[in-house]
């Protein structure tokens, strides 16, 4: 077993493997840049290093100064989290010519599961099913007009070296075919250097379920059950939860199945995530494989009893896996919001600032994953996530019941949070019932908002007319406090022409 490990990363991923190293023996080390310096990981760290200044390229993404802490710290490992150099075959290839291991899978697997159109060839090759689409990059518009012209519209135009929802178009017809290329080869090529795209048939109201793996260098390999991500904003996950409610065990070992075969077609180590689109039939395609431990890990964790990142390290440092395929099962349920720095109601703009006051929630079934607290600057460089809150029950009731205990007293001042949405959400008929899909948010949850605003708009300004009344009527007897012995009049107040006021009638 390694006696140190340099953690590559930030906030609350790094504090989640910084907890692990700690409970295991291990000692760690971590790095920050200038603008992190007093970040909760730097500070949970037993040694630490400054890399550089607030910009990610200059600091978290510098392969070089990292190597040169974790050679100057004495550290045996790099574990780099997710995002970041997480999976970067250049930095795995980097670790390796430098002998520090890297707690994570090969540069092959990487670099055949991080291109898309490779990995779809791949999985393909070892009998997984594949959306319909195209198994080369394309460059050319003429390319892309003749592959969605054979796939048949809708389809979506996807980044080759895509993730986090950079460089994704959905196109319904042919004439906006043109502009959704030029926008997705644009951001393409500003997120990953590379403008590649491939074509994908889009599949209509589709779920998004994912499935755990591990794998160990001796040929082990097991998956842990499913997650259903299908809440998303702007193609990314804010609310997960394990097991999902359409997935049958048929349908769990059949998917688990598939999963292991798509790790096995690359040699997979470590912890690793296999992603579907499930149609309304409940047929599964294989979308891409995450070469890389998931945000959305805990939810797993919590219904399998089972730590993803000491397995990772075990199997690290050579170990084979600690358990076995039955060995693995499913109890209760769990639902983790991902609360961000962010506000909803202006299509989840980050808001950085400073956490004037921190209240988390606590109690029987809540885990908070967080690398905050009150006084911490949320910094603009960075994603503006504040924490994954977790609930679990046993059964989707009671985990619902108590993630909306939890939010009710989760308590962030300062910043604009994602947990007012969270909250309703969880009190969402669609959601409660486990009927929804990826365009719930903007096709069900943001309408069904809208409605509700303008019902409560109408009887807002029903009160305000009340209101305006009562207020007239005070004003009126306070400019004839001696009349108003008896019922008054507004008629009268008002000097209505033709009507006297009390005091004049009979003179």
């Amino acid at each position: 077993m390694f006696d140190k490990i340099l953690i590559a990363n930030r906030g609350e991923i790094a504090v989640r493997v910084l907890r692990a190293c700690k409970e295991m023996g291990i000692r760690t080390v971590g790095v920050f840049s200038e603008v992190d310096r007093k970040a909760l990981h730097t500070r949970y760290a037993e040694e630490a290093y400054c890399i550089g200044p607030a910009p990610a390229r200059e600091s978290y993404l510098d392969i070089d100064k990292v190597i040169a802490v974790a050679r100057k710290s004495g550290a045996q490992a790099i574990h780099p989290g997710y995002g970041f150099l997480a999976e970067n075959p250049l930095f795995a290839d980097r670790c390796e010519k430098e002998g520090i291991k890297l707690i994570g899978p090969s540069a092959y697997a990487m670099r055949t599961m991080g291109s898309k159109t490779l990995a779809r060839k791949t999985v393909q090759a070892a009998g997984v099913p594949v959306v319909p689409g195209t198994v080369e990059p394309i460059s050319t518009e003429e390319e892309v007009i003749r592959a969605a012209k054979t796939i048949g519209f809708p389809v979506m135009l996807k980044a080759t070296a895509g993730g986090g929802g950079k460089g994704l178009r959905l196109v319904r017809e042919e004439p906006e075919l043109r502009s959704a290329l030029r926008m997705a080869k644009s951001e393409a090529k500003s997120a990953f250097s590379d403008d590649s795209v491939y074509v994908e048939k889009y599949i209509e109201n589709p779920r998004h379920v994912e499935i755990q793996i591990l794998g160990d260098r001796h040929g082990n390999h097991v998956h842990l059950g499913e997650r259903e991500c299908s809440i998303q904003r702007r193609h990314q996950k804010v609310i997960e939860e394990s097991p999902s409610v359409i997935v049958t065990p048929e349908m769990r070992e059949a998917m688990g199945k598939v999963a292991i075969e798509a790790a096995r077609a690359v040699a997979y180590e470590g912890a690793g995530t296999c992603e579907f689109l499930v149609d309304t039939h409940r047929d599964f395609f294989f979308l891409e494989m995450n070469t890389r431990l998931q945000v959305e890990h805990p939810v797993t964790e919590m219904v399998t009893g089972i730590d993803i990142v000491k397995e990772q390290i075990r199997v690290a440092a050579g170990e084979k896996l600690s358990i076995r395929q039955e060995d693995v099962k499913q109890t209760g349920h769990a639902i983790e919001c991902r609360v961000y720095a962010e506000d909803p109601e202006r299509n989840f703009i980050p808001c950085p600032g400073r956490i004037t006051s921190l209240r988390v929630p606590g109690g029987p079934g809540v885990r908070d994953d967080s690398g905050v607290y009150a006084g911490f600057e949320i910094p603009i460089y960075y994603d503006p996530i504040i924490s994954k809150l977790v609930a679990w029950g046993k059964d989707r009731a009671e985990a619902i019941g108590r993630m909306k205990r939890a939010l009710a007293v989760y308590v962030v001042t300062g910043v604009k949070t994602t947990v007012p949405f969270h909250i309703r959400v969880m009190k969402n008929r669609h959601f409660i019932e486990g009927n929804f899909d990826t365009d719930f948010i903007d096709n069900v949850f943001f309408r069904e908002e809208e409605a509700r605003q303008l019902a409560n708009e109408e009887v807002a300004l029903c009160t305000a007319a009340i209101q305006e009344h009562i207020e007239e009527r005070r004003r009126a007897v306070s400019r004839n406090p001696g009349e108003a012995t008896g019922p008054v009049s507004m008629w009268k107040y008002a000097a209505r022409p033709g009507i006297p006021k009390i005091g004049q009638v009979g003179r």
